[in-house]
């Protein structure tokens, strides 16, 4: 499952190109060493890719904030978790628990945010935050905005459920003190995204309102943060971006699915800057992501940009050459998802591949010759975090923290660079 995608039709993009010359490089600010990670609460299921393996892999010293996802809102736009099992129900073994200790019945609290508070308690400078919404749980966020009453009940209910801890069957506070804030995923304000999801002419002006409502409720100290789209005209259509982020403690920027599978063609998802030849003009990227929210007056030490810890793949790939820009037949076979494989995956399977770099636009892929996947390994990573250095950006956000590999290979090459 992904972060979700967006629609790559041609977009018309006025992006400032002083937007990027007026940032020269400087030490680093010190927003600019964010790094964020998902945590998905399905990663323990087929993945067995547990939370306490963020300490094994060394990933949890690395991480500034941890957004855990998702938390989904009902029909009247209440919190609810999506999986109460994996939430707060499920026992751990020693062996699977960050404490190292096995969960015992009756205890207060189980489950994946039972082991965050474990994490919380052995890196106690990192942010914990709960993510709500996401490609599959933002049917009903217009619900939710649409009315000072709607608004003000969502988020009573997210804060008396996620923040104070009152879990639905757990006793009262079972859950308080492990999240430091609230992430919101709605995708996408005034943008269908994910078929059937409620959609409302007023969702741009509601969005703002909403996010004011939660700064009101929350408090100053609190983290709240929003995920927001890449593409120029649902950030236009949904967003008042001034407003949003004078709320916001920051925001992540859509920093891939570009492309995929749903494209004929193969190409691009996670490139810096746009690249030549490509079928779509104008084209999606990095810097025209990040252009789209700077002209409209966002603070650059606010925008964290998102990296995958995934690739996008065809197969069927005709047309020869390198593989990039050429038509296929359709997504290319993986382990969980068509078209969508983990790196720790692809890389097993490196030697079936020949690696393709764009040093200009700053992306690479893989291709046999039938079947073509993006790339984002050790050296493109480092490539981004030199991207978000040199414009003073606010961090680097990672979708999806179990994509990694086992000794953290992706992390630890974009924390070295961040802080290079």
């Amino acid at each position: 499952m992904s972060r979700g995608r967006w629609a790559a039709g041609a977009v018309a993009v006025a992006l400032l190109a002083t937007a990027f010359a007026a940032a020269p490089a400087q030490a680093h600010r010190k927003d600019g060493d964010r790094v964020v990670g998902y945590y998905t609460q399905w990663s323990g299921y087929g993945r067995n890719f547990l939370i306490s393996d963020l300490v094994k892999n060394g990933t949890a010293q690395r991480l500034t904030h941890l957004n855990y996802a998702f938390g989904f809102l009902d029909e009247q736009g209440r919190c609810v978790s999506a999986d109460p099992w994996a939430d707060y129900q499920r026992p751990f073994t020693a062996e699977q628990s960050v404490n190292g200790k096995e969960d015992v019945a009756g205890q207060p609290l189980a489950g994946n945010l039972n082991q965050l508070r474990q994490l919380k308690q052995r890196y106690p400078r990192l942010r914990v935050l709960i993510s709500l919404g996401g490609w599959t749980g933002s049917k009903y966020f217009s619900n939710a905005a649409l009315t000072p009453e709607s608004r003000a009940e969502h988020v009573r209910s997210c804060i008396d459920m996620w923040i104070k801890g009152n879990l639905p069957g757990a006793a009262p506070g079972a859950a308080a003190g492990i999240f430091d804030g609230i992430d919101l995923d709605w995708e996408w304000p005034g943008s269908e995204a994910a078929p059937g999801n409620v959609v409302r002419p007023e969702d741009k002006a509601n969005f703002t309102l909403l996010v004011r409502e939660y700064r009101a409720q929350l408090g100053k100290r609190a983290d709240l943060t929003a995920f927001l789209p890449a593409n120029p005209g649902m950030v236009e259509r949904g967003f008042e971006v001034r407003k949003v982020f004078k709320e916001l403690t920051f925001a992540t920027i859509q920093g891939y699915d570009y492309h995929g599978s749903w494209d004929s063609v193969t190409n691009q998802q996670s490139a810096l800057r746009t690249p030549r030849g490509g079928p779509t003009d104008p084209d999606f990227s990095g810097q025209v992501a990040i252009g789209a929210y700077l002209d409209r007056g966002a603070p650059r030490h606010k925008l964290v940009l998102g990296v995958p810890f995934f690739s996008r793949g065809w197969t069927g790939v005709s047309g020869g050459g390198d593989g990039l820009f050429q038509p296929a037949t359709g997504p290319a076979p993986a382990t969980w998802e068509a078209g969508y494989e983990d790196y720790k995956v692809l890389k097993t399977k490196l030697d079936e591949f020949t690696v393709h770099r764009d040093n200009r636009a700053g992306h690479a892929w893989l291709f046999d010759g039938t079947t073509f996947w993006t790339w984002d390994d050790p050296v493109e990573m480092r490539r981004k975090a030199r991207f978000i250095s040199d414009n003073r950006l606010g961090g680097a956000m990672i979708w999806s923290l179990d994509g990694d590999t086992a000794d953290g290979e992706l992390i630890r090459a974009l924390h070295s660079g961040l802080r290079c």
